[in-house]
């Protein structure tokens, strides 16, 4: 293949974009769905933010069949036909797509690996979309920089480099708490200006940006490309950690002891509160309080036994404590997750923004940082 096909391969798939079919993959480990039947919230509520969260945790990877109707009725006791109903919520929440005579498969963003190029020229040269796409990967992660590929790649490592221009983090208002934790996130894995736009003003924040790249938690990835896509920017969902060691603590809690649950986001508390209930039912006092509403706060601090929390809020759990610590038996023991974003997500986006690890860069596992409050 000659230059100048090169060339125009990459400055028309530049002009047509990029879309990912979804692989087909084996199926995956049965996760173990669990419904309280004596609970308020709805059994359907339950079951569609548990898969809803295996799906974001990446619990289940994105091209993974789903468990059928029957297996899931089977599992939680439910009707096929709300199940079915869940799985058309995930469907139109663009987490979940269903095949004719196959089953239903967990949704693949568009900017993952299996990229094609759509047009004349792809559709003649198949096989160099896929080599292109990989081959600037491969010079990426041998340490060369984008101005380096720049002469290899020309149109598309500039369209890159435009989006690396302006990063923006999207979440809905009511819950732009995850929105702060992902920027912070992203500034200290980034070292790049990032900017944090509610998704009601999206819309207004892209149509004055030549170019840009949205970042956005994968529960919100589907509004954030109705939004962007009018306007040619690309949007790369980021998978949040799957929390697994601090659900293995609180697995070991003793019964009727008391867990409070602080955070900046209502979200986070909202799926955290479902997820330790599908734990322990009814075994644990659990009280959840938004690290703004200090009423709520305090009275939290005075009750739990532990306390499990974000690094943004840890600092402002601690002042609390420190504040009632003479009205405190016993302090509590603080849980904080050292991260909110799965550590391929960052990977993925310095991938695609074209920023390499520093050299000396140590990688770090996700984990959780453990403390007791003293007096």
């Amino acid at each position: 293949m000659n230059l100048s096909l090169v060339e125009t391969v990459f400055s028309r798939g530049i002009k047509s974009g990029l879309h990912l079919p979804t692989p087909r993959l084996p199926f995956p480990k049965m996760l173990q769905f669990q419904i309280q039947n004596d609970s308020e919230i709805p059994a359907s509520k339950q079951l569609f933010d548990q898969i809803r969260f295996a799906i974001a945790s990446r619990q289940y990877h994105p091209g993974h069949r789903l468990p059928s109707t029957r297996q899931l009725a089977m599992m939680t006791g439910l009707h096929r036909n709300t199940i079915s109903k869940v799985y058309q919520n995930l469907e139109d929440a663009g987490l979940v797509e269903s095949i004719a005579g196959s089953g239903i498969y967990v949704k693949a963003p568009s900017t993952e690996e299996g990229i094609i190029l759509d047009g004349p020229l792809f559709r003649e040269y198949p096989e160099a979309s896929q080599l292109i796409q990989k081959t600037i990967d491969e010079l990426l992660s041998q340490g060369l920089n984008l101005s380096q590929v720049k002469e290899l790649c020309l149109e598309t490592i500039d369209w890159r480099l435009r989006s690396t221009a302006r990063v923006l983090v999207t979440v809905p208002q009511r819950d732009i708490g995850a929105g702060q934790l992902i920027l912070n996130e992203l500034e200290q894995a980034l070292v790049i200006p990032v900017q944090l736009v509610p998704m009601e003003t999206l819309k207004q924040a892209l149509s004055e940006l030549p170019s840009g790249t949205v970042v956005t938690s994968r529960y919100f990835l589907a509004e954030a490309e109705s939004i962007a896509t009018p306007y040619d920017v690309r949007v790369i969902p980021v998978d949040i950690y799957d929390y697994s060691k601090e659900l293995e603590l609180v697995k070991a809690l003793p019964e009727n002891s008391c867990l409070g649950i602080v955070s900046l986001s209502p979200g986070i508390l909202t799926i955290a509160e479902i997820l330790i209930h599908s734990l322990r039912g009814e075994s644990l006092f659990l009280k959840s309080a938004l690290v703004s509403d200090r009423p709520k706060l305090r009275s939290l601090v005075r009750t739990a036994r532990t306390i499990i929390t974000d690094p943004a809020s840890e600092p402002i759990v601690r002042q609390a404590i420190e504040a009632e610590r003479h009205d405190l038996i016993r302090m509590p023991e603080i849980i904080c997750s050292e991260h909110y974003i799965g550590e391929k997500s960052i990977a993925i986006l310095k991938r695609e923004l074209g920023l390499g690890e520093e050299e000396g860069e140590e990688e770090q596992s996700p984990g959780v940082k453990v403390g007791v409050a003293k007096s």
